[in-house]
């Protein structure tokens, strides 16, 4: 047999790969198409009984109308401050109510999940037959605790019935009454006989349609990864991974195909059922089912929830800033960081004892400044096929540090902390090489004691994570956290560690058995709620819990009142916007609304790939551009990424050094405004990282911004440079007098706002203040004390055009 010519060999190869493309497009397409088919809206008519007769309830400073207009009865709600403003209302002569019963499919991997709604009946005809005022009944024992949707107020109640498909027919109870919170409308929606837990013709699943304009735009949801506004869009609300690629092709689906963990436009460590929208509307669910957000049509949305019962809160404020005020009355807000944690970089470092030092006298010697290192590998590491993953049990590697003591005191005394890492999963160390002769083994303790997640026989559920399986810390149980809660005392905070990575939070599998006999399904979404909350407790208990930090990633609608600090998870070390740096900023955005205030990503991203035909390693230059992003971020860390060797670093090179070192410097420079938005987050629950809207709420083109700029409270406005080879950036100044801070020139936006291109190269990305900004000129002194100068502004009479 001849050889193969050169050519023969490409043309061969070229339709081996074209054919594996056609496949994977072929699958990608026959997924969305099949995605689509059972995604639609409920839809039906709208009777009113002749006994439902127009009603008004004045219920604290809320006004609930029934108004039963012939073609166009409706429900509407406003606000005494501002009476002419609709903050909610049903769509004229449209149902508002509707159920269904559901069958749902249910597969996961690895904390991803893939769901498949097999709807039995649909109940779409809604019936009034009664609208009525409920006067509260006298209570002897009030707690004032409000959360059944406003209990200790009038109440407005809309009864009636639901047709369904097989000439069925339900009842259902609307119920409005205003909370003890100030601005919040507390509202439950029941449909009779219904069961969450039903599998077949039971009512399991409740709506909620109501009005919405063309124009409206809704932020928030937690933190999105894909775009800050969702109108338009079908929004499922289910804490998971993130996924590899989510929706970036071919990839997406390849690692589908193989791993079940592409993810997808909307899958997110950290999703709340909460909004706020460009009209100054807002709404937030109490439950913690999946729920699911259609905002598809141009003049209503449409809020689905896998149970038979929705309780929440729609929330009434004058400005952006009131209603952000209002939602996190709510979720909770933030504390304050910890005063150190500002004052340099985190560096993350992996390697052994030897391996921090080394890195710590190459950043001494440039004045560096350090706040901490994050000694990830603290449990000691293996190999796998994803890279390099720790031993997750949480005791010092003695081995791979030896002389740990002596390395905290040493870093302890030149005022840099030392942070480590944890999560909610426990393998055997018993039976790993390279664990560690001798280490205590918490897997053994919690399975003997019960305290893991159980599946059907009984068992602790197994969860896979790339090649080995683990248990997961049953967080419904209070022995299991206490004493979780005393590892982190003993084994972690013990040991000298001021901070800690809480990682993960979002695997807990559908059919597991919890301690407490609740669905894993309604606890999946509080699972991250409570192991944040477990962290708290530990750090609170600590003699100097105010100096001890932890961060998570994954968390629901009240995760920012247990949290300390959030960060973003593992994005690609791509630039791209489904799963790389321009993602990062849209999470950051998005976050702000839903109060998570204090958040971060890893410099670089994390997720590198080498295997197959991918080849998706961290370049220099998105490196060096992320450091630029994370310098007016929360918190300034870095992360080595899952295959460290292959990835560009900050101490590969001189240059990259410098550049690090030059953006630690810009980070500790702003510190003392930093500090005061902290200060204000814990207050008031405004974010660090703000949408331009929260403050220009009546600039159009403001609200239609989709996250490649933010600002900095309300002083600075930062536009990242998020594309590779660019040394330029178009910014949309809002409407104030603003200075770019490396050219001094001054840009006066005051006739409406304005779009200016900017330079912006490597070392200087676009970064403006506002004029006469005090904080500005003290961050300009504090840069020219470590040798950057910026000029000063230029008069007023100059322009930049």
């Amino acid at each position: 047999m001849r050889p193969w010519k050169p050519i023969e060999v490409f043309t061969r190869l070229c339709l081996v790969v074209g054919a594996l493309a056609l496949v994977v497009a072929l699958v990608a397409t026959a997924r969305w198409g099949a995605r689509a088919a059972r995604e639609w809206p409920i839809d039906g008519a709208l009777t009113v009984a002749e006994g439902a007769a127009a009603r008004r309830l004045t219920s604290g400073a809320f006004t609930i109308r029934w108004i039963p207009e012939a073609g166009a009865a409706r429900l509407e709600v406003v606000h005494a401050s501002d009476p002419a403003k609709l903050v909610w209302a049903s769509v004229p002569g449209a149902p508002f109510v509707a159920a269904a019963a559901g069958r749902a499919a249910v597969e996961e991997s690895r904390g991803s999940f893939r769901f498949a709604d097999a709807r039995l009946r649909t109940c779409a005809d809604q019936r009034v037959a009664r609208v009525v005022v409920e006067e509260p009944e006298p209570s002897d024992g009030d707690d004032g605790d409000d959360d059944d949707g406003g209990g200790g107020a009038p109440a407005l109640i809309v009864a009636g019935t639901l047709d369904c498909d097989a000439g069925e027919r339900v009842g259902y109870v609307l119920r409005f009454a205003a909370s003890d919170v100030d601005g919040h409308l507390g509202f439950a929606l029941t449909i009779e006989n219904g069961d969450e837990n039903a599998d077949e013709r039971v009512i399991n699943r409740a709506f909620l349609t109501y009005a919405s304009a063309a124009d409206e735009r809704f932020y928030g949801f937690g933190e999105q990864f894909s775009r800050v506004d969702m109108k338009g869009a079908r929004l499922p609300i289910f804490i998971q991974e993130q996924g590899i690629g989510r929706g970036r092709e071919p990839l997406t689906t390849a690692v589908d195909l193989v791993a079940k963990a592409g993810g997808d436009w909307h899958t997110t460590y950290a999703a709340a059922p909460q909004y706020i929208t460009s009209r100054l509307r807002a709404l937030l669910l109490e439950n913690s089912e999946r729920a699911v957000f259609d905002l598809r049509r141009v003049d209503r949305a449409q809020l689905e929830v896998w149970s038979p019962t929705i309780r929440g809160r729609i929330l009434a404020g004058e400005t952006p800033a009131a209603l952000i005020r209002a939602t996190t009355a709510y979720t909770g807000r933030m504390r304050p960081l910890p005063a150190w944690i500002g004052d340099g970089a985190v560096v993350g470092v992996q390697g052994g004892t030897a391996r921090v030092r080394e890195l710590w006298q190459a950043l001494r010697a440039r004045g560096t400044p350090i706040a901490a290192f994050w000694i990830q590998d603290w449990v000691g590491q293996r190999r796998t096929s994803f890279g390099e993953q720790l031993w997750w049990s949480w005791t010092l590697d003695e081995a791979r540090y030896p002389g740990w003591d002596a390395l905290v005191a040493d870093l302890e005394g030149e005022g840099i902390a030392v942070m480590t890492y944890v999560n909610p999963f426990l393998v055997d160390v018993g039976a790993g090489a390279g664990a560690g002769a001798g280490r205590r083994n918490l897997f053994a303790e919690a399975s003997a004691a019960g305290y893991l997640v159980k599946g059907a026989d009984g068992a602790p559920y197994m969860i896979p994570n790339t090649d080995f399986s683990a248990g997961l810390l049953d967080l419904t149980s209070p022995a299991a956290a206490e004493w979780f809660r005393g590892v982190l005392a003993e084994e972690v905070i013990a040991r000298g560690v001021r901070g800690w990575m809480a990682d993960f939070g979002e695997a807990l599998p559908y059919d597991a058995a919890l301690a407490s006999g609740e669905p894993a399904a309604s606890f999946h979404n509080r699972y991250p709620v409570e192991w944040a909350a477990l962290n708290r407790a530990a750090v609170d208990a600590a003699s100097d819990g105010d100096q001890l930090v932890f961060f998570t990633r994954a968390g629901f609608t009240r995760s920012p009142g247990a949290s300390t600090l959030f960060w973003e998870g593992d994005q690609l070390v791509t630039w791209d916007a489904h799963d790389g740096l321009k993602s990062a900023v849209v999470g950051l955005v998005s976050g702000g609304f839903s109060g998570i205030t204090l958040n971060h990503s890893d410099i670089g991203g994390y997720t590198a790939l080498r295997r197959g035909p991918w080849r998706i390693l961290r370049e220099r230059e998105l490196l060096m551009r992320w450091m630029e992003l994370s310098a007016f971020t929360a918190v300034y860390r870095t992360h080595e990424g899952n295959l460290p060797e292959d990835n560009a670093q900050i101490d590969d090179d001189a240059a990259l050094l410098a550049h690090f070192d030059r953006f630690a410097k810009v980070y500790r420079a702003w510190a003392p405004y930093r500090r005061e938005l902290i200060a204000e987050a814990a207050t008031s629950g405004m974010p660090l990282v703000r949408h331009p809207f929260l403050h220009f709420p009546d600039d159009p083109r403001v609200a239609a911004l989709a996250g490649g700029e933010f600002m900095i409270g309300g002083e600075l406005l930062f536009a990242p440079v998020t594309d590779p080879g660019v040394d330029a950036v178009r910014v949309y100044l809002p409407a104030a007098q603003w200075i770019h801070l490396w050219s001094g020139r001054r840009y006066d936006a005051r006739g409406g706002g304005r779009s200016v291109t900017v330079a912006a190269p490597l070392g200087e990305p676009a970064l403006f203040y506002r004029a006469g900004s005090i904080y500005a000129d003290d961050f300009r002194r504090r840069l020219a004390e470590v040798g950057i100068d910026t000029p000063p502004a230029q008069r007023p009479a100059a322009d930049a055009g």
